[in-house]
Parts: structure tokens; C-alpha cells; sequence
């Protein structure tokens, strides 16, 4: 006898079961948004010391303390100490600009400069991938240069660390597959949104994101795509290309057309990896179908040469020894595609992400000084060797 399609008693319908789940969850995760950030209230980028910000501006503390004094800082407080907001930095850039009659502390690009579009990617999740991208953007926004963020992973972690929860605040054709879908796209330019950290803009994500996957082979049967599928984010990305100096991709854990598209799109790319055994045999299964894959997209016409390619070592423990033995089995393979600097692993950043902010958000005093000192230099040594590299492409010290 064949044995009965039909649910026993004692089973469970999947789908009912994800279903549920999935809409309590949701609920309950509006509700623990309301406490943290009540539905009136907006997230705000924090003040920085003055040793914070004269390290974003790019000068020495002391200089800054005479520009204050000049009348171009922000009123001291009641003690006398100042602290500066991401505009009072930008303001003050310009203030050294104009004194010193050349652009060296605004950073924005100057004629003869490309974009640079940086696709942060890894095959496996848990490797840093949407910590690494939130930190990059935000750092190089508060460095003063202008910044896109792109959501591109349908989890839209990224989107939710920048206060954008893609069940409630991200509608149907707000994510860029709105400007990259084959039938009726919309200008990305009215995609496009402000965040609370000035410099900042972003494409955020949801599971929309997902109708790409399924709708380019249909587009690619029938020869209806007047763009190929790879060619897509570069092409619509040219639109508003002069409205900022650097985009940061935060791709989907997979190789699908989204991907392609990004690397496509992309002038870098920074691949993520944990340093454990597990993780870089999946790598090198990755780093395989992406050769693969980029070979044929070549043959089609797509890009795939980059002004640069970085392995970036995340959640790093600079005292686990076998973490310590897999980084330095991979630098003796990737020489210098590898970053010097590694992402440390730190409970300072995990603890930020409970409440939805980034280490560059959450006030000093919350954490121990040492962990919270520990994590941010991590973050800084890393993002300022990637702004390195973007600015040698550029041709800059």
C-alpha cells in the first residue's frame, strides 16, 4: 500500500507553522522597537569628544581647540568642554578648506575621480558581512565623504541597524529592486533615503529583494531584458553617481543574480571571513563558484576587474590559537589581498546590536572603557585602511 498523503494527528504543517512564527515574531519585535525608540522619537547619530572628531576631521586635538576658540566649534557646555555633532565636523572642514585655499579636508571627489562602489560579500552567514558594511559606511559618512548605503540581502539587517525594519518602514518598490526590475522600474533617485547621520543615504532592503531571483531567468527565456541581469545596479547606480563620493554594497549571503550584479557593479570588493576552519573550507568552495561564475558573466560582457580586492578577517580573538594559526595560514596564501588589520571580536559590538546601533552610536560610558576602547580602535584601524585604499585609487595620499 502506498502510504497516505494526508497530515496524522500528530504532525505539523510547516508552512502554518513558519507563518505564525514568522507574524508573532514580527509583532514582538515592533514592540521591543517601541521601548527601545518610542514611536515619536527619530535615532540620532551621538557627539563626539574632541579627540574623536579631530580624528575624523583629520587633524590634531590641539588644532581643533583654536578652530573652536576662532568661533567655527560649538558652545561649550556648562563644564567648558565641547562636544562636536557630525555637522559641526563637516562645518568645520570647510572652515579649514577656506583658510588654507586648497579641498584637503573635504573629502568629496574631485574631477577625474570615479565612484567607488565597495561590495562587501561572503557565501556564509555569521562572517561580519552586515557588521562590517554598517561600520564602513557610517565611518567613511563621518569622515565627511558622501556615502550610499545598499541593502541588498532580502534579511535587510543592514536596513534594521539603520532604523529602517523592512516589515513596517520599507513598502512595495522601495529597495533597489524597484529601479532594477524588468517591467515598470522606478528613477532610484525616489528610492533613495536620508539616515540620522549626516552624509549618509540609503537603499534599504526587504524580502522583495527575493522577486529578482525569480524574475531574471523568466526575463532571460523570453529576451525581454533590454539590460542583462549583471549589468543592472551599475546601470541605474550611474544615475545618482555624482551625488556621492562612495557606495558600500552589503550583499546577500548567496550567489545568486543580485550578487552578480553587485560585482558587476562594483569598482572593490572586500570578502569577510571568520577565521575558523569550518569557514574558510566553505570559502574556498565560495571563492571556486565565483570564479566560475564571473567567467561567464565576462564572456557575456560584464565587468570584472576591480580597482582592488581585500580579504577582511571579522570576529577575530586575537588569543584563540587556532584562530591565530588560520589567519596566518591565510596570509601566507593571499598575501597582500589580505587587510593588515583584522575585525576583533568584541562583545561592545554585539551588545550595540541588541538596540539596533552601530559602536560608532552608543555612548563610551555604557560599556567597560577597555572593551569598548579595544572594539573601536579594531573598527577605525580597519575602516581607515580601506578609506587607504580607496583614496590611493583616487590617486591621494
Amino acid at each position: 500500500m502506498q502510504p497516505s498523503l494526508a497530515l496524522q494527528d500528530d504532525q505539523e504543517h510547516l508552512p502554518s507553522l513558519l507563518a505564525t512564527d514568522a507574524k508573532e515574531l514580527s509583532y514582538q519585535l515592533q514592540q521591543h522597537q517601541a521601548k527601545i525608540f518610542p514611536p515619536l522619537s527619530q535615532k540620532t547619530i551621538r557627539t563626539f569628544s574632541p579627540a574623536e572628531a579631530a580624528a575624523f576631521i583629520g587633524i590634531g586635538e590641539g588644532y581643533l581647540r583654536q578652530v573652536a576658540a576662532d568661533g567655527h566649534g560649538p558652545d561649550p557646555l556648562a563644564n567648558g568642554r565641547r562636544l562636536y555633532s557630525a555637522i559641526d565636523m563637516d562645518r568645520i572642514r570647510r572652515v579649514l578648506d577656506e583658510r588654507n585655499g586648497t579641498p584637503k579636508y573635504v573629502p568629496a571627489r574631485r574631477p577625474g575621480e570615479k565612484l567607488q562602489i565597495v561590495s562587501v560579500m561572503n557565501f556564509k552567514g555569521g562572517s561580519g558581512k552586515t557588521t562590517t558594511a554598517a561600520h564602513l559606511a557610517q565611518f567613511m559618512a563621518l569622515r565627511g565623504y558622501r556615502v550610499l548605503a545598499v541593502d541588498l540581502d532580502p534579511q535587510a539587517s543592514l536596513s534594521a541597524l539603520f532604523g529602517h525594519q523592512p516589515e513596517f518602514d520599507v513598502g512595495e518598490g522601495e529597495t533597489i529592486y524597484g529601479a532594477i526590475r524588468y517591467e515598470d522600474p522606478r528613477p532610484i533617485a525616489d528610492i533613495v533615503r536620508a539616515t540620522y547621520t549626516p552624509n549618509l543615504h540609503l537603499i534599504p532592503g526587504n524580502l522583495e529583494l527575493m522577486e529578482f531571483e525569480h524574475e531574471t531567468p523568466k526575463a532571460m527565456a523570453s529576451g525581454t531584458a533590454e539590460t542583462m541581469f549583471f549589468a543592472r545596479i551599475g546601470e541605474v547606480l550611474t544615475e545618482i553617481e555624482s551625488l556621492y563620493d562612495v557606495v558600500v554594497i552589503d550583499c546577500p549571503p548567496q550567489l545568486g543574480f543580485l550578487t552578480m550584479s553587485a560585482l558587476c557593479a562594483a569598482t572593490s570588493v572586500l570578502i569577510t571571513v571568520h577565521p575558523q576552519m569550518l569557514d574558510v573550507m566553505s570559502m574556498s568552495q565560495f571563492l571556486t563558484m565565483t570564479s566560475e561564475l564571473m567567467s561567464v558573466v565576462e564572456k557575456a560582457g560584464g565587468r570584472t576587474s576591480y580597482d582592488w580586492m581585500r580579504y577582511l578577517v571579522t570576529r577575530f580573538e586575537p588569543n584563540d590559537g587556532p584562530q591565530s594559526q588560520m589567519t596566518g595560514f591565510m596570509r601566507a596564501i593571499f598575501g597582500n589581498r589580505m587587510l593588515h588589520n583584522a575585525m576583533v571580536k568584541s562583545t561592545a559590538v554585539a551588545d550595540a546590536g541588541v538596540t539596533k546601533q552601530t559602536l560608532y552610536e552608543v555612548e563610551r560610558s555604557q560599556f567597560t572603557r577597555g572593551t569598548y576602547d579595544r572594539a573601536l580602535e579594531s573598527l577605525n584601524l580597519v575602516n581607515g585602511e580601506i578609506e587607504a585604499h580607496i583614496r590611493s585609487t583616487w590617486g591621494r595620499k
